[in-house]
């Protein structure tokens, strides 16, 4: 493709767009989940969990066969489903016994949930930098954002690519810390071979709508400590009922919630299972098929796969260079719109800039947790996530549309398209600035 020629008008110009269409939506339910979903109907129960202890306490027949196909599926001996990947979180946070106080280094880049589960139980979050290759935890910025107060690391493998979780899990264990993994984006990302979610003490994963397995919402928690899974399932169902009967001696956080799966989300999540390497796959061949593409494009980087990682593209990140590119990311995205090509700008803003860290206030009303602490959330603290949201990262989410290969040809050709007349653009910038 280096040699086309593009000689159409951009679309922002008054040219024909080279996608017209808005691209078909990714529907991955279907008959099957229906007929899954019947069946937990017919049984008449969609929830068999009881708040007290004895059989139903782990809940029905669809959650407990649910729990024990992902265990099979992720090679981990134990699994704990939960309603949301945020009560899975919060359930972890508690399960370790963090305690007001105690801080947790979290990364800025990514969904709020995962910095805001310590402060449910009085832990501070730390921020530490991300990685500008994967957007991922830098390990040298957590490692040196440990202290004696560290109690756990909350690492994100995000857009589905995995962090650097040995290096991280080895770093953990040296220092008497939890590793904890969000892998809501990550599910059949693996690092030498094995599966994201699963380096770390507590590993979570998320079944969202728009995730790569979905039930419309809900959380699996995954870890190799019967100790932990069995905290964690007190706290998913009213704890204080059951410590006596289950044999928990240490009481710390053990005040249920009640975070339970139901028997139709299990239903489905079970069907959800059997295709997953099929849905993975095809979105990993779509976001390869635009790095591909469109890798040769000076002023733009196509997403990086460490040597050893699969990659499963829940978002297919493209940095930008501006300098290189010769027209800012702004103008290039206006243009890339235009052309039908759907994607959004810089993820999310760094989360210590929402109104909870710029304000230390988050639980009652006199800033508790953040009493605990003298620190302060500053702008500037994590720079590389900061350049990543302002002015380089482009995004496009394979998990929204269902694209077939002459689509996929045509997200290509609208990129190259706006990047072979990007002075024009630029031009048309200085001119409006003038």
């Amino acid at each position: 493709m280096t040699n086309i020629q593009f000689n159409e008008k951009l679309a922002l110009a008054g040219g024909e767009p080279v996608i017209a269409e808005p691209l078909p939506a990714d529907l991955t339910i279907g008959k099957a989940e229906a007929d899954a979903a019947m069946r937990a109907f017919d049984r008449g129960s969609l929830s068999a969990f009881f708040g007290s202890w004895g059989p139903e306490f782990l809940g029905g027949d669809e959650v407990k066969a649910f729990e024990q196909e992902w265990a099979v599926r992720f090679n981990v001996p134990h699994v704990v489903s939960v309603n949301s990947a945020t009560s899975g979180l919060i359930a972890a946070m508690g399960a370790i016994g963090l305690s007001p106080g105690d801080e947790v280094i979290v990364p800025p880049y990514t969904m709020s949930a995962t910095a805001m589960a310590p402060l449910f139980y009085g832990g501070i979050p730390v921020f530490a930098d991300i990685e500008p290759e994967t957007f991922c935890l830098d390990p040298e910025s957590v490692a040196a954002a440990i202290t004696d107060k560290t109690k756990a690391i909350i690492v994100v493998n995000l857009f589905g690519h995995a962090a650097q979780l040995s290096e991280l899990a080895a770093l953990a264990k040296a220092r008497g810390i939890f590793l904890i993994e969000d892998n809501a984006q990550g599910p059949l990302a693996t690092e030498n071979g094995q599966y994201a979610g699963t380096f770390g003490d507590i590993g979570i994963f998320s079944l969202n709508y728009h995730k790569h397995i979905h039930t419309g919402e809900g959380g699996m928690c995954v870890t190799h400590d019967g100790t932990l899974a069995l905290r964690m399932q007190a706290i998913r169902n009213h704890a204080e009922n059951i410590v006596d009967p289950a044999g928990i001696t240490d009481l710390t956080n053990m005040i249920g919630q009640n975070y339970r799966m139901t028997e139709l989300s299990a239903a489905v999540g079970r069907c959800q299972l059997d295709k997953v390497e099929n849905e993975v796959g095809r979105r990993q061949r779509l976001a390869e098929h635009l790095s591909d593409g469109l890798r040769d494009l000076e002023g733009l980087t196509v997403p990086m796969v460490r040597e050893g990682c699969r990659h499963v593209y829940y978002v297919w990140a493209m940095r930008v260079d501006e300098e290189v590119l010769g027209v800012s990311r702004a103008d290039f995205s206006a243009a890339l719109t235009a052309e039908g090509f759907p994607h959004s700008t810089g993820y999310l803003r760094p989360l210590y800039m929402l109104p909870a860290f710029q304000q230390r206030k988050a639980i009652g009303r006199d800033g508790w947790p953040f009493t605990l602490t003298d620190r302060h959330y500053h702008e500037g603290l994590c720079p590389v996530a900061e350049q990543m949201y302002r002015h380089e990262l482009i995004l496009f989410e394979p998990c929204a549309y269902r694209v077939d290969d002459a689509l996929a040809d045509k997200l290509v050709m609208a990129v190259r398209k706006v990047h072979a007349r990007r002075h024009e653009i630029a031009a048309a910038a200085a001119s409006r600035a003038g």
